[in-house]
């Protein structure tokens, strides 16, 4: 461990402000600056200014990205846990969000599905022709006129009417809200003749007539069948591919944001350490007061940190070397560079040390004994030269 000698034994304690965010830096309230011996010092506070609103908006932007990737992957972590639990539904009835998959993805051949379906449609219209054709098919080619057949019961037993012209009308539909799919057509379909049923008694000639048609129907349906089921597997696994690559592409723009919050974090801190050095350049001559109040700090730091302060140092001064483990350090033969960047750099790691370290009174006790031992003995040294002298 190594101990930072102050100018005194006192190991007064380190002062509570940390090193202030970006925004707290203009050069007019930077501590140190503009009240040197020798009067104000020029500096270029706008330009300063301006620097700080920079790299400010930038992080703000920066925070913006990270909230998205964060968010992201909570909810990619969500869905796998959704998954997991149940099998999810997927909806092959209809091409409708295999259309919202493609169109996200700008899938080439997106229209395949919707041109294989509406052949399918075709298909099924010539089914429908041929039974709206059959000689007992006129009860059921328009709507049931039930105020001319005095039917006031009708809706009370059947809840949805059917009949061919509505469903030739939603077949031809161009405003969005027809049929999707043949199975919307089929059920529509087997409804018109069902309701004939239902209403009428079975041995009635309209419900005959429809139960006839009915079987035929249904017949002619099972022909078709086999490219129905057909159609929905191959809409299922299309729906399955086009979700997995939106996944992908989500995930190469979710990882390139990444790359690129990366790169900008370097140039940030870049410019970041350019302005923590021209701040520092433009700082007063630090006092012995201030210089003991630093090395009081210096010696509250964990060692991790006074790793930092050994590597801040040696910074300017090429031939530090720190080779023991216990280092002594005159802060006085120091540039006055060095000392500011050891006050901020001090600040800073107190405040994050405070917030972070569990709390451990004895450890802590202990080790303070420590540090102002080295500190009373490096002072004790330094008085016999002076005296000496």
């Amino acid at each position: 461990m190594a101990a930072i000698p102050s100018l005194t034994p006192e190991n007064e304690p380190a002062e509570a402000n940390a090193l202030p965010p970006a925004k707290a830096f203009p050069a007019d309230t930077v501590d140190g600056a503009g009240d040197g011996p020798a009067g104000p010092v020029p500096i270029a506070v706008e330009k300063l200014r301006h620097q700080v609103d920079t790299i400010i908006s930038k992080v703000d932007e920066l925070e913006v990205k990270v909230n998205e990737v964060a968010q992201f992957y909570a909810n990619k972590k969500r869905s796998k846990g959704a998954k997991d639990g149940k099998d999810k539904k997927m909806a092959v009835s209809s091409c409708s969000n295999l259309i919202v998959c493609e169109s996200a993805l700008n899938v080439k051949d997106g229209s395949s599905c919707t041109k294989r379906m509406q052949e399918l449609m075709r298909q099924f219209g010539t089914i429908l022709r041929q039974i709206s054709q059959h000689k007992w098919a006129w009860p059921f080619m328009e709507p049931v006129d039930v105020e001319g057949l005095g039917l006031h019961d009708y809706y009370d037993i059947i809840k949805k009417p059917m009949d061919f012209s509505t469903i030739k009308n939603q077949m031809e539909a161009k405003d969005g809200t027809g049929y999707k799919n043949v199975r919307e057509i089929y059920a529509d379909v087997r409804l018109v003749f069902t309701n004939a049923m239902t209403y009428n008694d079975e041995k009635n000639d309209i419900h005959v007539m429809a139960k006839t048609l009915l079987d035929k129907f249904e017949e002619k349906w099972l022909q078709l069948l086999p490219k129905v089921i057909e159609e929905e597997r191959r809409q299922k696994e299309e729906e399955a591919q086009a979700h997995e690559n939106m996944q992908i592409a989500q995930e190469a723009a979710v990882s390139k944001m990444a790359k690129d919050m990366n790169n900008e974090l370097a140039v940030l801190n870049s410019q970041l350490d350019g302005l923590r050095e021209l701040v520092v350049q433009k700082c007063r001559k630090m006092s012995a007061e201030e210089k003991r109040r630093l090395g009081a700090g210096l010696s509250n730091l964990s060692a991790e940190d006074l790793s930092k302060v050994l590597e801040i140092i040696a910074q300017n001064n090429p031939s530090f070397r720190a080779t023991t483990e216990e280092v002594e350090i005159d802060l006085d033969a120091q540039s006055e560079t060095t000392l500011w960047k050891l006050k901020f750099f001090m600040k800073g790691a107190m405040e994050l040390q405070t917030k972070n370290s569990p709390s451990n009174a004895d450890e802590n006790s202990k080790r303070k004994k420590e540090i102002c031992d080295a500190l009373a003995k490096t002072a004790k040294r330094r008085s016999k030269l002076l005296s000496s002298a």
